[in-house]
């Protein structure tokens, strides 16, 4: 065989292959059952858009079914894989906006999160509800606390060069909204977690491969917070520590598709604390634990808290100090909320997301004594539903 026709008949075998390459994994993809939710990153997964005329001259239909088709390629996990090691090998310390930070820590960094028109109008909605709820709920009884990532907090182990000016500017803007619509209860409305986290920057007080603050964060700010507010200061002595997994592989780690270390999950067990019921999205089932445990047998281990996300959680203590809470929250409160059991007689624990009544209604028919907004700042900034603070 001649070389000319050697290569020719090469070139025609590699168009064959990256043909059924192409066509091949798209077929497959098209005929392959959908899967609704992915454990392996913890969400729920794009679906076929219903067509529509409205939604082809929109060019949302378009939209919808890009994202439909990247999460249901087949064999996904597995290219998502691939793609982090040849990026790794290239030898990138960011990658899908997370950065390979020092000490094995996976660090994302949230670009373009804090400067959208949905970041900027859920800091005008948490001004909104401050200025609503400040005269009702007086100084020392309403707490705005947002809690930073650990791109602001952990800066001296990322890689040079990287920039976390964007969620501190928006922090910062945040602060002095609440500020300007509390009025003369501005000083004790919002609570600057950053301070406290920052003090004790050299600690784990973040998840390796996780985007949650660890059992040990959520202690040191809790401590800070209960001595503002003139409750009692816990000591860290006077909880039982107990390491519930050593094989916790996070949210940050799964969208690189690969595995790096492992994180310990630890629960605070207060043998002092009050005895308590609680009742999940008031179904009126009752349990006497704030942890599932059965959660650790799956991907979502820190789901161990309050058993992931519910519309409303309601805590019955017998503390007996005549207080009672609503905490509006995301996943951050739920490593925090098994602290707060000595210091109230009720705490309601709402996630604005899921939760499809009325909250108006709901405080002025509950009668709480005390507000608690606790977020992370980059899940605030992108979360769709806070308008519903304002019903």
């Amino acid at each position: 065989m001649k070389v000319s026709d050697m290569n020719k008949t090469q070139s025609v075998g590699m168009t064959i292959l990256f043909c059924v390459m192409i066509f091949g994994f798209g077929i497959a993809s098209l005929v392959s059952p959908d899967a609704e939710y992915s454990e392996t990153e913890n969400r729920t997964l794009a679906q076929m858009p219903a067509l529509s005329l409205d939604s082809l001259l929109d060019g949302s239909f378009e939209a919808d079914y890009e994202e439909y088709m990247t999460d249901q390629f087949v064999c996904r996990d597995g290219w998502i894989a691939l793609k982090t090691d040849v990026e790794r090998a290239a030898f990138r310390t960011q990658i899908n906006d997370i950065y390979f930070a020092e000490d094995d820590y996976l660090i994302e960094a949230h670009t373009g999160v804090f400067d959208t028109d949905q970041a900027a109008e859920n800091m005008e909605i948490l001004a909104q509800f401050v200025e609503t709820y400040a005269e009702q709920f007086d100084a020392g009884h309403m707490t705005v606390m947002v809690i930073p990532n650990a791109v602001d907090i952990l800066q001296d182990k990322l890689p040079a060069f990287a920039d976390t000016y964007e969620e501190e500017e928006y922090l910062s803007g945040l602060e002095t909204a609440v500020s300007e619509r509390s009025s003369s209860a501005a000083d004790t409305v919002w609570f600057n977690a950053r301070q406290v986290l920052w003090e004790h920057r050299e600690e784990e007080i973040f998840y390796r491969t996780d985007h949650h603050w660890t059992t040990l964060g959520a202690f040191y700010v809790y401590q800070a917070w209960a001595k503002s507010r003139g409750y009692e200061i816990p000591a860290a002595d006077s909880y039982e520590i107990e390491t519930v997994t050593e094989a916790f592989e996070g949210t940050i780690q799964s969208k690189l598709g690969i595995h790096t270390v492992t994180d310990s999950i630890q629960l605070y067990l207060d043998p002092d604390a009050p005895a308590y019921t609680v009742v999940k999205d008031g179904n009126g089932e009752q349990t006497d634990s704030l942890y599932e445990y059965s959660a650790l047998e799956t991907k979502s281990k820190y789901d161990i808290f309050l058993g992931g996300n519910n519309a409303l959680t309601s805590i019955e203590t017998e503390a007996g100090t005549g207080r009672k809470i609503l905490v509006i929250k995301d996943s951050y409160a739920h490593c925090f909320v098994p602290f707060m059991l000595p210091e109230f007689d009720r705490i309601d624990v709402l996630d604005i997301r899921y939760y499809n009544q009325e909250l108006s209604a709901l405080i002025e028919e509950e009668g709480y004594t005390d507000i608690l907004v606790l977020y992370n700042v980059s899940g605030f900034a992108e979360d769709t539903s806070l308008a519903k603070l304002l019903y």
